[in-house]
């Protein structure tokens, strides 16, 4: 009810969309349906999946015991660092495993939240890089929407009670190229209010990724014909031309200004850090652009 009458966008909703006992392993499952099902009644909400794809990526978190629990349940190193900040950033090496139950329901029900939210347009592709593996396995995540007998073949060597803790099995849904256009590129523009971004309308910048159509989707994404970054071609038939620094997004939005003794003094009562040293420098913020704040 917080919501009502309001946008809200749900951050890597797979890690969010478990049920069972989290006090007994055996009971863990996919609570999706019912969850996919609110958010398509909902048409202020939208979300994002954080998927779990196989293979090795990194833990990053603020969450300090988190980092030391995964550092002590797979004996991979934990580096953790809090200089001049509230809370600490840590990494760990983590490896998902398809013969894992745990990391195979992860992946399924990342799958889920894509092929049973109804609109494209309030769904966006992620991976909570790197917490469920690189955004380098976007092409692998398109290559799984897009076809549902590799989904079938994955599932045909899952762990033995994947099936019975998952709807995936029963999901026959195929993504078009239109749809993953939308997932990847037009809803996440949208939902941020880049309204230069994620088209091919009047105004909108040039970038533009072309790709030689291909049966195996996997491959046609990870190797795109042209990449176009503001109109100067970046890449072309997998060889970089141009190297590009980007921009940096970010939001200035306004507030009461005779606000702002009363927030120092509850910052100094509070805070660990001085006043001084909590904001960004504008001299750190190169090639940046603004973006406009809206009502929600």
């Amino acid at each position: 009810h917080a919501l009502e009458g309001h946008r809200g966008h749900l951050t890597h909703i797979q890690f969010h969309s478990y049920g069972g006992d989290p006090d007994n392993q055996q009971t863990f499952r996919s609570r999706v349906p019912e969850l996919a099902e609110y958010i398509n009644k909902h048409p202020n909400l939208s979300v994002d999946v954080g998927q779990v794809m196989f293979g090795n990526t990194t833990s990053m978190t603020g969450d300090g015991p988190l980092g030391y629990f995964l550092h002590k349940v797979t004996g991979n190193k934990w580096f953790s660092s809090d200089t001049e900040v509230e809370s600490g950033c840590g990494i760990v090496p983590i490896v998902y495993k398809n013969k894992s139950l745990v990391h195979a329901l992860q992946w399924a029900i990342g799958l889920e939240w894509y092929l049973l939210t109804d609109d494209p347009w309030r769904i966006g592709m992620s991976t909570d890089h790197p917490n469920g593996g690189s955004f380098l396995a976007y092409p692998q995540i398109i290559a799984l929407l897009m076809d549902r007998e590799r989904r079938k073949e994955i599932l045909n060597q899952a762990p033995v009670g994947l099936r019975e803790r998952c709807t995936l099995g029963d999901l026959t849904r195929e993504y078009s190229l239109y749809e993953i256009a939308i997932i990847t590129r037009a809803a996440p523009a949208r939902m941020l209010g880049l309204t230069n971004k994620g088209h091919l309308g009047v105004g909108a910048d040039a970038d533009v990724t072309i790709y030689s159509p291909s049966a195996d989707y996997q491959r046609m994404f990870e190797l795109p014909r042209y990449v176009i970054h503001a109109g100067e071609i970046t890449v072309e038939e997998g060889e970089i031309r141009v190297v590009t620094e980007g921009k940096l997004l970010h939001v200035d939005p306004a507030f009461d200004e005779d606000q702002e003794p009363l927030i120092r003094e509850w910052f100094g009562s509070h805070y660990s850090i001085r006043y001084e040293n909590y904001p960004v420098s504008e001299h750190y913020l190169r090639s940046r652009e603004s973006v406009a704040c809206r009502p929600v």
